[in-house]
Order: structure tokens, then sequence, then C-alpha cells
């Protein structure tokens, strides 16, 4: 899964610097030959030719942008945040990111880290978990909740009033 899309991975293959050919170079992104050894002059190790093709849109994205949830579509999310709740790493999380992804839209997953004495790395890591779940999405700057994050977010502040 990218930001494009989801990508099949046809062939992953070991080559020699030296046979890269010119078509690798375009399909890699550089200007030329020397753009691109120069960038593999600077590391140690392997180098691979990936081929990859495009295998579709992000199933998330139709996930997320559906605001209605069944009963039964509700009950597996909730499980789902209640096992993430569960780490004994970070124990429960899952409701107080949602609340600030909600009330920090598009602001950087730093400051909101920050807010929380988190570091960042840690911060999008699990938002990733979150954004699996359809329930957040990424903007060019921070994130801000789905639809069906909104959603989900109503009907558990509605649960714990019970």
């Amino acid at each position: 899964m990218t930001r494009a899309g989801l990508l099949n991975i046809k062939s992953v293959e070991e080559i020699a610097p030296d046979s890269i050919t010119k078509k690798d170079v375009k399909a890699a992104g550089f200007a030329d030959t020397d753009e691109l050894l120069s960038q593999l002059s600077d590391r140690e190790g392997t180098v691979y030719r990936i081929r990859v093709s495009y295998a579709g849109e992000d199933p998330r994205i139709a996930i997320r942008q559906s605001s209605s949830i069944t009963k039964d579509e509700f009950e597996s999310v909730r499980k789902k945040l209640e096992r993430m709740d569960s780490s004994k790493v970070f124990g429960k999380w899952t409701n107080q990111y949602l609340e600030l992804i909600r009330d920090n839209p598009e602001v950087l997953a730093a400051d909101i880290a920050g807010s929380i004495g988190m570091d960042k790395p840690r911060f999008k890591a699990n938002v990733r978990k979150l954004k699996a779940l359809g329930l957040t999405e990424s903007m060019p700057v921070g994130y801000r909740l789905s639809a069906r994050g909104k959603t989900v977010l109503e009907k558990m502040k509605m649960e714990q009033k019970k």
C-alpha cells in the first residue's frame, strides 16, 4: 500500500550497478545515469531492480469516506481499538489520538506528538494503525479524521455515556 494506491511487486532482482539501463534510470525518476549512480556511490550494500505495477486504488479510501457504519462494523472496529488499547507499552491511546486529530486537523504530526510528550515516529506509527481501519486520513500536513472516524468516535462517546 502506498499513497498512490496498491502496488503489485512483479520482481526483485539483485543487479550490478553497471547493468542499470537508461530505462531503469527513467523509471526510477532520475534525469540521467550519472545522477542515479552518484546516489548509489554514497551507500554500501546491494543494488536491486524492483519491478512494480499499479494494482488499484487504496481500499481504505472507500472505507474512510463512508460515514454510515453498521452495528457489526462498529463492533468490529471497537474490538480492534480495544486490542490496540490493551498494549502494555502505550496503554489506552486510541480515543485520545482520535480526539487529538479531530481537534488538530492538518497540524504537524511532530506538534501533536509533542503535545502529549511523545516522539514523532512513535506517534505516526500509531496513527497508521488508525488509518488502516479507515479512521484517519493523511493530509499534505498532518492528519484529519475521516467521515468513518468521526462516526466511530461519536458512537464510542455515546457508549461511554451509557
